[in-house]
């Protein structure tokens, strides 16, 4: 019997990803200036109001208030009506020194013997359904955002969007857990006062179907393409009026969308967020190991879908173990448990194993905050940074390292494909 399945997505100007954002620019310049400091950092928006909390082990002294001030600009809020702005919101920092406890536990004088910097249990999950080996539904959520924030900044085709919004998407699944198209898509988008509230709701809808659903569409194959058919019902901004949104609308924290970060609701989550923390922790780190295995996997034809488990103690360098489902789409004649055997001797899933092989000791986690964390594209960049003297440095960074196909050769020969 067909089933639906729903993801949805934020966008950069949600409160919850603005604190992310802030978080991972934070971890971005320790880095950029001390690449072994050790950082967890949380933050919290409102009206007026950025509020920077953590820890931190650096050699380095950052402006934090010019840090989120910058973010808070590059997304959006540059005026004054939003009731939350770049130059007029207040930061407050309560950063302090990390525990020593926590840190011996971590840091070793041999680099590759050190220990996670927490316990618990981190998921990866790809599958063959998209080109990014993403689940279509937050794939297709995510897209709709981008593309919403696009026009924003464009300002020419729709002139009316402010930086908050949301999306979702749910889809029609065949018995055979293929996609047979697009039931309904959900759109609420933060946008200027209008004078005519029914004729603003008209507006925005129209816009909405006509404009960026169309530009979503061009950036697809035929076959998913396909889906979009006559018959998808559409909630553009169901509730009406929505002027009032940002972290004024709603108080915003880091790590708060960690489903949106990784699969939409796909395979699994450990619990983990992922902002604000540098890679000795394992919750981030070892959650882009996993989805490394899980898309070099999927690729080289093992499976179709497969989600894999790898899980730590707090100080000690060796996962505790790896677990890998097929849900039964491998193609190899092997039991699960058996792959999983291979998959540990194939990575090296210690901490530093991890940060060294997919390069995470550098500035490469402000892109992550907003729009997921998994399916972006592997590019190289160079990036800009000041620090507090005034001193600029330009680093040139590899971003999404573990969205790379590079051990896709190495598994066919593994498992004799």
């Amino acid at each position: 019997m067909p089933y639906l399945f729903t993801s949805e997505s934020v966008s950069e100007g949600h409160p919850d990803k603005v604190a992310d954002q802030i978080s991972d620019a934070l971890i971005d310049n320790f880095l950029a200036w001390d690449p072994d400091s050790k950082v967890a950092c949380e933050t919290l928006v409102t009206t007026g109001l950025v509020v920077l909390a953590g820890e931190v082990k650096s050699t380095t002294y950052l402006d934090v208030q010019k840090i989120a001030r910058e973010v808070v600009r590059k997304i959006g809020y540059t005026k004054s009506e939003y009731m939350f702005e770049a130059d007029s919101c207040g930061v407050i920092s309560t950063i302090h020194e990390q525990s020593a406890d926590i840190n011996q536990g971590v840091d070793r004088v041999e680099k590759q013997d050190q220990g996670a910097g927490d316990q618990g249990m981190m998921f990866g999950y790809a599958t063959s359904e998209t080109e990014n080996f993403m689940p279509l539904a937050l794939d297709l959520a995510h897209k709709i955002l981008i593309e919403l924030a696009d026009l924003r900044r464009d300002n020419k085709e729709i002139t009316y969007l402010r930086p908050d919004a949301k999306s979702q998407v749910t889809i029609e699944y065949a018995d055979d857990h293929k996609p047979v198209r697009i039931d309904t898509i959900v759109v609420s988008t933060q946008h200027d006062d209008f004078d005519d509230e029914k004729a603003m709701q008209a507006k925005i809808e129209e816009d909405i179907k006509s404009i960026l659903i169309p530009r979503i569409k061009a950036q697809l194959n035929p076959d998913l393409q396909s889906l979009f058919t006559d018959n998808i019902k559409y909630h553009i901004n169901p509730t009406g009026k929505f002027v009032i949104g940002g972290p004024h609308g709603d108080s915003g924290l880091t790590g708060r969308k960690i489903i949106v970060d990784t699969y939409g609701g796909k395979g699994a989550h450990g619990g983990g967020a992922f902002s604000g923390k540098d890679p000795s922790k394992v919750d981030r780190s070892a959650a882009y190991a996993t989805r490394h295995i899980a898309k070099n996997m999927v690729a080289a034809g093992i499976c179709d879908e497969v989600l894999v488990q790898v899980s730590y103690a707090i100080g000690v360098k060796n996962p505790m173990g790896v677990y890998v489902n097929t849900y039964g789409s491998s193609k190899i004649n092997l039991t699960d448990g058996e792959i999983s055997d291979k998959i540990l001797s194939i990575f090296d899933m210690t901490p530093f194993g991890i940060e060294t092989r997919l390069k995470l000791r550098n500035p490469i986690y402000s892109e992550t905050a907003a729009y997921g964390h998994m399916g972006r594209k592997n590019e190289t960049v160079t990036k800009e940074f000041t620090g507090a003297t005034g001193e600029k440095k330009s680093i040139e960074v590899e971003l999404f390292t573990w969205e790379k196909l590079d051990y896709v050769s190495k598994l066919k020969e593994a498992f004799g494909l």
